[in-house]
């Protein structure tokens, strides 16, 4: 591992990192901050999913957590939302291709060979993260945005015992029904709707999976609401299947993070109390 940068911020170290990753088979790069601690502790960590277009430095530079961060002893960790480089296919549009992985292990070519990031932000990155930063694997949790919302609510679904908390800001929940998510879904995955349903929260809701609760907060001047994210989708499926889901909405906010930065501090909040930070 490479570190790229440090710096210090709000009693912390907010860290850039490099590492040539078998699961992409690209260098990734993301950032950590962790805050300062007792020497020996080890302290929960929240993973950070971003969106379309983005990479780790959007949160990084924008989400403004540190505060809260430093405030319960959590570690942030930010990934990149897919491979990037020579040799990584890409798509001319923003939602597909690179800064658009989806966090799903693609199965079509040509993008299977790099294009595997399910497994990057599920088994490689946090066997890296705990290898070398101060982490207590039994208290971690998950949130997201847009697209890295989707892959918060998907990853948390299915690794209920992994994750104490699981949180979004503007998620796309239920892909399969949505333009983004069935662009990327066939373009990763295939054909076969049922390979997609691990890879939707509304889908796997219906198929059983549970969380012992959602917190989600949404804009309502969001431009991409009605077509591409479909909140209400989620709230039907957890009323049915009785989980507990608190869905706030916004008024006047849309999907920039003007609005993400402006409830950080709530939800980390929300999953200090379930880390018990």
């Amino acid at each position: 591992m490479e570190t790229l940068s440090t710096v210090r911020a709000h009693g912390g170290t907010q860290g850039v990192y490099k590492h040539a990753s078998a699961a992409t088979g690209t260098d990734m790069t993301f950032s950590v901050f962790v805050p300062d601690h007792a020497p020996g502790a080890k302290l929960p960590v929240v993973w950070y999913l971003s969106g379309l277009t983005c990479t780790h430095a959007n949160v990084t530079e924008k989400g403004e957590y540190r505060a809260a961060c430093a405030r319960h002893g959590l570690i942030f960790v930010a990934p990149d939302t897919s491979p990037r480089g020579e040799g990584v296919p890409d798509d001319p549009a923003y939602d597909f291709g690179q800064g658009a992985g989806f966090y799903v292990d693609a199965t079509e070519a040509p993008y299977a060979d790099h294009f595997n990031m399910w497994s990057y932000v599920t088994d490689e990155l946090p066997a890296l993260v705990r290898e070398v930063f101060p982490v207590d694997p039994s208290r971690q949790s998950i949130m997201g945005h847009s697209m890295g919302g989707h892959g918060a609510l998907t990853i948390g679904l299915t690794f209920p015992d992994r994750y104490k908390a699981v949180s979004a800001f503007s998620p796309i929940v239920a892909p399969s029904q949505v333009p983004w998510g069935g662009k990327a879904l066939v373009g990763y995955l295939g054909e076969d709707r049922t390979a997609w349903r691990k890879h939707d929260a509304v889908a796997l809701i219906e198929d059983g999976a549970r969380v012992p609760a959602l917190l989600v907060d949404q804009g309502e001047a969001d431009n991409f609401l009605a077509e591409q994210l479909r909140p209400d989708l989620l709230a039907s499926a957890c009323e049915t299947a009785k989980v507990d889901l608190t869905l706030r909405i916004h008024p006047g906010y849309d999907h920039s993070y003007y609005f993400i930065s402006t409830f950080m501090a709530d939800q980390l909040d929300w999953h200090a109390d379930r880390l018990g930070a």
